[in-house]
């Protein structure tokens, strides 16, 4: 019997400031890939896309293209009605693109993407009912229920990131004040830092000697390693971290009752950090504390490539669908 033919699909990671390819086969590996900037134009950006997927069409053969966006899509993954980074406005790039690639092609967000990587090939396989929950720069969220993608009427959710947490606080960059992902994010580390060295004083603390030199280049990145060297300002800004974040973790408990809550995105590979003390805030603060299961809370397997393996296996799902 003849055997069957290798199966490639070409996933795209697609930021503000470079887009990732990867191509990627039938048990969610990623044989090779490719990177380039982000264009900053429809036009540019769709033949950007075009580009990489001939080069790696080059090496292997690829049957269908995903695209992980950062953005708003319409509920049926058609429209990409808006992305902050990315030019595309209420624009039908599916079809765009199938017409300019000759190939099937998948849109999906990218948080969607990432827990879909996780759901058929990491940390949640066999799980029905859970939660990504991506913590960078800001917060993505994907609902995965009964092995499927959960995007509400509209097909946005879930938003966790812009809850209002706090009444007249920190400024976001969505409009509003007080979201979640202003205490517990990458930049809230920033923020978090900032705010405990103006209320106060740490002695033997570099990073609070390096706040005061200049505030405006403390990254997140800068606070994760302070914390690890037990810098006394680091140690604090990482347990309001905690804190926040037991927070979180007890909101989507209480809202969705989730057997399992991953921990993605950049943060997640510092976890040893934060997340003991975040898992005990977290069991303190639902309702029904000490009477009902907790959810299952652990970080998630595939780092930065889970959205272009997960877009990948969704954008080769639906060729099977339709064939």
């Amino acid at each position: 019997m003849p055997q069957k033919p290798a199966s490639f699909a070409v996933g795209f990671d697609i930021g503000g400031t470079n887009m990732r390819a990867g191509l990627v086969d039938e048990s969610g590996r990623i044989v090779a890939s490719l990177s380039a900037p982000s264009p900053r134009t429809t036009q540019a950006m769709e033949q950007g896309i075009f580009d990489l997927v001939e080069q790696l069409k080059a090496t292997h053969p690829v049957d269908a293209v995903g695209l992980a966006v950062a953005g708003f899509l319409d509920p049926d993954c058609e429209v990409i009605r808006f992305a902050p980074h990315l030019p595309w406005r209420d624009e039908p790039v599916r079809s765009q693109l199938e017409e300019l690639l000759g190939l099937p092609v998948r849109l999906e967000h990218d948080a969607n993407s990432a827990a879909w990587g996780e759901h058929r090939f990491g940390a949640a396989q066999g799980a029905d009912n859970w939660v990504l929950l991506a913590l960078g720069t800001g917060i993505g969220a994907a609902l995965i229920e009964k092995g499927e993608i959960y995007r509400g009427a509209f097909g946005t959710a879930p938003e966790f990131g812009h809850l209002r947490v706090v009444r007249g606080g920190r400024a976001c960059s969505c409009g509003k004040e007080g979201c979640l992902e202003r205490y517990c994010s990458g930049t809230a580390l920033v923020y978090t830092a900032r705010e405990l060295a103006s209320h106060g004083s740490y002695t033997n603390s570099e990073l609070f000697d390096q706040i005061k030199t200049d505030p405006q280049a403390i990254t997140g990145k800068m606070i994760t390693a302070a914390a690890k060297k037990e810098d006394p300002l680091g140690i604090a800004v990482l347990e309001d971290f905690s804190e926040w974040l037991g927070e979180t973790l007890a909101i989507i408990a209480d809202v969705l009752d989730p057997g399992m809550i991953l921990i993605g995105g950049g943060l997640s590979k510092d976890s040893s950090l934060y997340l003991d003390q975040a898992v005990n805030h977290y069991s303190s603060r639902i309702v029904g504390a000490g009477y009902r299961p907790l959810a299952h809370v652990a970080t998630a397997q595939l780092g930065g490539d889970a959205g272009m393996i997960g877009v990948a296996d969704l954008a080769r799902r639906a060729v099977l669908e339709t064939t």
